[in-house]
Order: C-alpha cells, then structure tokens, then sequence
C-alpha cells in the first residue's frame, strides 16, 4: 500500500497494522510518501521495486525477522538508511542492530514525534557526504580511502563499508594521531541532532577493526586511548632489510 505526499519515501515495515498506520498518519503528514509491509518478505520486494529513502524496520516480525531482512537489505545497499524498532530497554537489539549496519533505533512504546524527528535526522545525517572532488584520497600504505567515490580499499581489494562506517574511518584517517572523545566523534560524524550516545561509537570502531584487519594485521590502527577516546594510528611504511643479501 502506498500513499504520496511531498518529498521523500519511507517504507514502514512492522506486522502490527496499528504502528504502520500510526506511523504512516504521522509521516504522510510530515509531507513523505509512504509504503507499507507486514512482514520481511513483502518489505524486500518493496525496497526493490520503490527505493524508498528510509526504512522504519521491526526486530520482531513473522517469518524473517528484522535482523534478517537488515542483512539482506545491507547485501543490495550498503546506503540505504534502516531505523529499527526495537523491544523497551532491550540494549541487546540495539546493539545488534547497530552492529549489522542500522543507522538508528527507536524504542517501543515510542512518540510519533519523535519517529518523525528521528526519521528527519537521519536523512539528513544521510544527506551529509564529503563534497566529491573537494578532498583527495588519503593514502596510508596500501590502505587507500577515497572520498570521491566513498570507497575504502586494502591491496586494491574494496571493503565493504555502510555509510557511518566509511564517515568514521575517513573523519579519524584525516586526524592521524590525535584522540577524540565519544562524544566529539558522535557530534562531527552523526550530527549534533542524533538520538544515540557512546555506545554507537564502540560499534562503529569494533566493525571497523574487523574490516581493516588485511591492513592492520595483529595491530589495531583504530587505538582505544582508555580513559579518553580513540585515535588513527596509521602503519609506519614498510623499509627495506638492508642486511639482507644482494639477489
């Protein structure tokens, strides 16, 4: 089912008819065009055929649940913004959601105002990319990080980054060295106007460490300072043996 109005597309997917029509009133009268799924099956086949903006998506849904359909969403667009729905207080959902690429989450019971406040922010989050051409690649050995085309590479081998991911590996990688604070990183890499806290950085960091291993091996480039925050160590460049024998 989907309703126009204004700018913007947002696919609600929850098996309770009661949000999905809670939230469509809401946003359609926040000027977005909005579709609807009961379930996770439906909601892939509308990401596919509409390209929706955003997705609100329900952890708890029949058949494939949320963590599924986020996987499988994150598999055809690692851009695509996903808001998930999550149980009252449960930090596990959160947490996972997180970790699988979500870009944010909302807590059941919740204000409709709130969802539409939170959709608008992460649009807008979305929205802010590195001006293409503005800056040029920053090199470190063989990691090479390339804002123009939002791709990050080891050996010429691509890493497959979400959005928030690539934002929080260029923003460190163009401050080598220097610490930043939880707090300062969720304010210049999600905006002043994001509904997280701290946590949503250690995420962040924790998939990036994984990601980065072809490039950092055993080290961590992306360093925990305790007490304080987290920095960009790059690797020093490798140096000849100069002991070694003459071929």
């Amino acid at each position: 089912m989907v309703r126009a109005a204004g700018e913007g597309s947002v696919l609600v997917v929850d098996d309770d008819a009661h949000i999905r029509e809670l939230c469509t009133l809401y946003l359609v009268d926040a000027g977005f065009r909005v579709s609807e799924a009961p379930e996770g099956v439906s909601g892939l086949a509308l990401v596919e055929r509409d390209r929706p903006d955003l997705v609100i998506l329900d952890v708890m849904l029949p058949g494939l649940d949320g963590w599924e359909v986020l996987n499988r969403i994150r598999q055809q667009s690692a851009w695509l913004p996903v808001m998930m729905l999550t149980a009252v207080g449960d930090e596990a959902d959160r947490v996972a959601g997180l970790e699988l690429g979500a870009d944010d989450y909302l807590t059941k019971p919740f204000s409709p105002k709130e969802m539409v406040a939170r959709v608008k922010a992460v649009l807008r989050r979305a929205s802010l990319v590195i001006p293409e051409g503005h800056e040029p690649s920053l090199v470190f050995g063989s990691l090479v990080i390339d804002p123009k085309l939002h791709r990050a590479s080891v050996d010429g081998d691509e890493i497959s980054l979400t959005p928030k991911e690539f934002e929080l590996l260029w923003f460190l990688a163009s401050h080598p060295h220097q610490v930043f604070e939880r707090n300062q990183l969720l304010d210049r890499v999600w905006g002043i106007d994001f509904f997280g806290d701290g946590r949503t950085v250690d995420v962040h960091i924790t998939r990036l460490r994984h990601k980065l291993q072809k490039y950092h091996g055993p080290e961590k480039v992306l360093e925990t300072v305790w007490g304080l925050g987290y920095r960009f160590n790059p690797k020093p460049p490798s140096t000849p043996n100069l002991d070694a024998p003459a071929p």
